[in-house]
């Protein structure tokens, strides 16, 4: 099951607590998810595709030989996992995460005039939104 998106933008959360992108800060003994996603798709803007970045990081956190990463691919993406819109650069740090025609990825501040043309729909991007990184109360529920 992929999980890349086509000219799409991912917008960020609802609940997103920052009012412009914020870039994760680096820790090179233990990298964060954000801090290994943002270098990836901000090293190689519109060069990988979401699996290629989500598939890289569990791949060096896991310590996957890069002869054994073809095999280890294609199990990994044999079931079903999170995608992009899941990512913390979306949910907390006030990134849009764009994919043009091919899939491949770049990063737009919430702030910058580029998200918001996106965001509006703009060359007939699709918006989908970053999940919400808590549970929102349904109406009419009891706590």
């Amino acid at each position: 099951m992929g999980v890349n998106y086509v000219n799409t933008l991912i917008t960020v959360a609802d609940d997103c607590p920052v009012t412009e992108a914020v870039v994760p800060p680096r820790n090179d003994a233990k990298p964060t998810i954000a801090a290994e996603q943002y270098r990836l798709i901000s090293e190689h803007p519109y060069g990988l595709t979401s699996e290629e970045v989500i598939f890289q990081i569990y791949a060096d956190k896991q310590a996957i030989p890069e002869d054994e990463r073809p095999a280890a691919r294609e199990g990994y993406f044999s079931v079903s996992w999170a995608c992009m819109r899941t990512s913390p650069l979306a949910k907390k740090l006030g990134w849009g995460i764009r994919s043009d025609a091919d899939g491949r990825l770049a990063l737009i501040g919430m702030q910058a005039e580029e998200y918001r043309r996106l965001e509006s729909g703009a060359n007939g991007t699709t918006v989908v939104k970053a999940m919400r990184s808590s549970k929102k109360q349904m109406a009419g529920s009891s706590t």
